[in-house]
């Protein structure tokens, strides 16, 4: 069963450049299929399976989640550019709110530090004050619509 084709483990996940756990944490998300293992019991895995994991850690910097790495896993081998560039369209915008709302938020704070002078006790401190407001307060409203954040956006994130 261990063929000069097949590699461990260890191997794999040294030629590849992750972690074991990594490749276990795969391996248990489906995303690598179950290898074949020694009369040891040791995993083995085919050198195809370097390529696929080099796939899923690229497609992770690119910041598709694991069920799209599936997609994209499965559309590679059977797929159309449409359904590809589709996928990668929905995945830039959910990026681009991300985006808008980290500008969004980095307003904000840099607003709240802008207003603390830093000196004094904490009494009467705007970044304290703030984060303590009620979520109805008028200012936690303000900083909720100067963050972008709408009860609508705030659902679908969750």
């Amino acid at each position: 069963m261990n063929t000069p084709t097949s590699m461990t483990i260890g191997k794999l996940a040294q030629a590849a450049g992750v972690g074991i756990d990594t490749v276990r944490f795969y391996e248990r998300s489906g995303l690598l299929g179950k290898p074949l293992r020694s009369l040891s019991g040791y995993r083995l895995y085919a050198p195809s399976e370097i390529d696929r994991l080099r796939f899923i850690r690229r497609a992770k910097a690119l910041g598709f989640t694991l069920e799209q790495i599936a997609e994209l896993l499965s559309l590679s081998h059977s797929g159309d550019r449409a359904d590809v560039k589709a996928l990668a369209s929905g995945r830039l915008a959910e990026i681009d709110v991300r985006i808008a709302d980290l500008i969004a938020m980095r307003e904000s704070l840099a607003k709240l530090v802008e207003d603390c002078d830093g000196h004094g006790s904490v009494a009467g401190c705007p970044i304290i004050e703030s984060v303590l407001e009620p979520a109805g307060s008028c200012a936690a409203q303000r900083s909720t619509a100067a963050s972008g954040t709408t009860g609508k956006r705030r659902q679908a994130q969750s």
